[in-house]
């Protein structure tokens, strides 16, 4: 056997990257409690300490403080990653729930260390979002809709119940008595459960619109593609880089959809890569004129394909791309050459929208395919020139949708294998935003190695460091 435990850890090991990482940060500048030792009271144990143990947990799926503490007595790489200290799970547990926001800065810092080392240089990146799992029950998650089934059935069984009582008084012998008692059990049990639920519908009624989970206030119930597969959980945002499929940023909500997410993702990848300009793809789901219009303002290329919703073209009619339009004249030229001119504009959910539509409809040869009303009225925001500039850019890119798919979508399958049926333990969007950051440092820490290799990433961090 060998004489000394650094001997069981060969240079090309994992674990000494993580060692290396935790050691060249700082961890008073990121704002973890205890870096300082107190002068007076037992010492601390080294926010370094946990630090690695989480780490070294999340890269080799071991999440539970529970598991944590179970390796650092009995597992070699783990032993010597603490230098044989072994915290006990509350500690463990604490400085999770503890240092959220320094923790969150630490994945930060090495999304730092990947663009110091050049490898964000196509400045195209993927958005995507995905659903995961909290630990609330799909049971105890209510709205109001829900509620008020739940409620219904169970007044049915009740009825039932009430019904098979009867029959019990009117025919003794047709139903036992255990069966009787029994009854009676359930029915008492069920008016307890109506009497617990008429409470959370109080509460309901006191918060209109606002759902309430029971074991995790944070978590939504959320539908996925799936029919029937909806789940209690967050929805995760990440932006990974086209190039090397590093997660430039994350972000955890607990918003069911994406159409509000495209621009503040965008912006944060753009001031985690220091670029200028930025190319950034996204799928249907993220389709939304302004918050376009706000990358476009700010400089921001994203390519995302139209949701094709159009009842005309659904019907057989003319869809609105059959109509050009005239910008110097602010005007349409419709399938049969007529022109469809400016009649007025509205407001229409905080949008200005111009309507047009032309006098000749109603004697035109080929009307019967483009409406069944009286005229053929043609709607366009008023930034609609953003919308026509990106499709344009889509069509100079017709692999975007594939570039985005094997960029984006296997990070997220990648994420919830590591992470098993239940993905987070934690509850309430803070810790679970910490918990998602572990999870991104682990799968960038093993991307680089992959990239890179153990010891020329080694040789980077103490480079860094040198710099700085």
């Amino acid at each position: 056997m060998p004489e000394s435990l650094d001997d069981y850890i060969g240079d090309d090991n994992p674990v000494r990257v993580v060692d290396v990482f935790v050691e060249e940060l700082d961890l008073v500048k990121l704002g973890f409690e205890s870096a300082k030792a107190s002068t007076t009271g037992r010492p601390a144990y080294h926010p370094s300490t946990l630090l690695k143990i989480y780490i070294y947990g999340y890269l080799n799926r071991l999440q539970s403080s529970r598991r944590l503490e179970r390796e650092t007595e009995r597992n070699l790489e783990l032993i010597w990653l603490t230098g044989r200290l072994r915290p006990d799970f509350k500690t463990i547990a604490n400085f999770r729930k503890d240092n959220g926001s320094a923790i969150r800065r630490v994945c930060s810092q090495f999304i730092v260390l990947c663009r110091d080392l050049k490898l964000f240089s196509e400045s195209v990146v993927a958005v995507d979002g995905s659903k995961f799992k909290a630990v609330n029950n799909r049971d105890k998650n209510f709205t109001a809709a829900k509620l008020e089934t739940r409620l219904k059935h169970l007044e049915e069984s009740v009825g039932r119940y009430l019904t098979d009582l009867d029959r019990a008084d009117r025919e003794p012998s047709a139903v036992s008595e255990g069966r009787v008692s029994q009854l009676k059990d359930k029915i008492a049990r069920i008016k307890d459960t109506m009497q617990s639920l008429n409470e959370i519908g109080e509460r309901l009624k006191a918060n209109p619109g606002q759902p309430i989970s029971l074991t995790d206030p944070d978590a939504r119930s959320m539908s996925s593609q799936g029919v029937g597969s909806g789940i209690v959980g967050y929805n995760v945002q990440t932006v990974v880089d086209a190039q090397h499929h590093l997660i430039v940023t994350h972000e955890v909500t607990n918003v069911g959809h994406d159409r509000q997410q495209l621009a503040p993702m965008a912006q944060k990848a753009v001031e985690t890569l220091g670029k200028d300009k930025l190319t950034v793809l996204a799928d249907r789901g993220y389709f939304s004129g302004t918050q376009i219009r706000d990358c476009d303002v700010r400089g921001i290329d994203v390519l995302v394909p139209k949701p094709q919703t159009s009842s005309n073209k659904a019907a057989g009619l003319f869809d609105k791309q059959d109509f050009v339009y005239l910008a110097d004249k602010n005007e349409y030229r419709c399938p049969a050459g007529e022109r469809a001119v400016w009649r007025f504009a509205t407001v229409d959910k905080g949008l200005t929208i111009h309507k047009y539509w032309s006098s000749a409809c109603t004697k035109c040869a080929i009307k019967e395919k483009c409406t069944t009303g009286k005229y053929r009225a043609i709607s366009r925001w008023e930034h609609e020139e953003v919308i026509e500039r990106m499709q344009t850019r889509l069509e100079a890119m017709p692999e975007a949708s594939n570039v985005r798919r094997s960029t984006v979508e296997h990070t997220f399958g990648t994420l919830k294998a590591w992470m098993g049926s239940t993905h987070f333990l934690t509850k309430t969007l803070p810790r679970v935003s910490t918990e998602m950051s572990l999870h991104v440092l682990a799968y960038n820490l093993k991307r680089m190695m992959k990239i890179l290799g153990i010891q020329p990433l080694i040789q980077a961090m103490k480079a860094q460091h040198a710099m700085i």
